[in-house]
């Protein structure tokens, strides 16, 4: 096989790896209507522009490649999504993120390559595209999402507390990231809720914005509980304590689980760390004396 042949067949593997990683990602996703039931980033509605549409009328080669990469291997809104669960930190955006997928994506194939020798291995690219996001940046949105679940029950009990005082529930809201001695995530994205209704979003989208930056089930609950009592005159006082209890409530049963589940986990390095290591220690002795003349009795 002549070196044109070789190299043709390894792009062509490495760009069949990507279309059948791009049929599967469109086959499995959710349908527009089942999106717009669960939420999706591209619903919240305001003055932000997404990083890929202000790549449409860019005039740059390396745009156009980045907006058509993104948008054929169907990755724009997720890229978007992961961004926004991650906090919106300084220094990134959805397409540095891509950008770092991508760089993973070329450098996984080179190295099995320069190991195996073998053009199999560019089939892995599409493995090393996804690998950022199911590893780093999975853990940075669950340690960021625990980190807000974990201040959330104290932060209702706050917010009934203020309210029964005669406070409105902004306010409330308000009075508690301004007194907190260290503002956390769950602070932070309070106060982003809270600068959005100054400028002139509504409660509940500033309320729904929420949920869906926080991407937690709990926050969701919280936000149509107050849209609930706004809409419907009913006290919210009694609604948020209840709450808070049931999340409470909720994560001792969770503790207990766990508990429960950790006798059954210990046994796999019993069996794999310990219980090797007794039998030879119990049987290297007798195993030797049988090697070297026989038992001594």
């Amino acid at each position: 096989m002549d070196s044109f042949t070789k190299y043709f067949l390894m792009g062509l593997a490495a760009f069949g790896s990507f279309a059948v990683f791009a049929a599967v990602r469109r086959f499995f996703a959710p349908r527009e209507e089942d999106r717009s039931a669960i939420g999706d980033v591209s619903d919240m509605e305001g003055k932000e522009v997404s990083v890929f549409s202000k790549l449409e009328n860019s005039a740059n080669f390396w745009d156009k490649m980045d907006l058509f990469f993104a948008r054929g291997l169907g990755m724009e809104k997720k890229f978007e999504e992961r961004y926004m669960l991650l906090g919106r930190p300084a220094g990134t955006d959805p397409l540095k993120m891509m950008h770092y997928s991508q760089i993973w994506a070329l450098v996984l194939p080179v190295v099995f390559y320069f190991f195996t020798n073998s053009a199999a291995s560019l089939i892995l690219a599409p493995l090393g595209f996804v690998l950022p996001g199911v590893g780093y940046y999975s853990r940075r949105i669950r340690a960021r999402q625990e980190e807000i679940i974990h201040n959330f029950p104290t932060f209702v009990d706050l917010a009934a507390l203020m309210i029964e005082s005669g406070l409105d529930y902004m306010t409330a809201f308000d009075r508690i990231v301004k007194i907190a001695p260290v503002k956390t995530s769950l602070e932070v994205e309070i106060e982003r809720t809270i600068n959005e209704v100054q400028l002139g979003y509504s409660r509940r989208d500033a309320l729904r914005r929420l949920s869906l930056r926080t991407g937690l089930q709990e926050v969701r609950s919280f936000a149509g509980l107050v849209i609930q009592s706004d809409e419907l005159g009913t006290s919210l006082v009694d609604l948020l304590r209840n709450y808070s209890t049931d999340m409470r409530f909720r994560r001792l049963n969770k503790a207990e689980k766990l508990a429960a589940q950790a006798s059954t986990k210990m046994l796999i390095p019993l069996f794999i760390f310990i219980f090797p290591t007794v039998f030879i220690l119990m049987l290297a002795p007798m195993i030797s004396d049988l090697m070297t003349g026989g038992l001594t009795f």
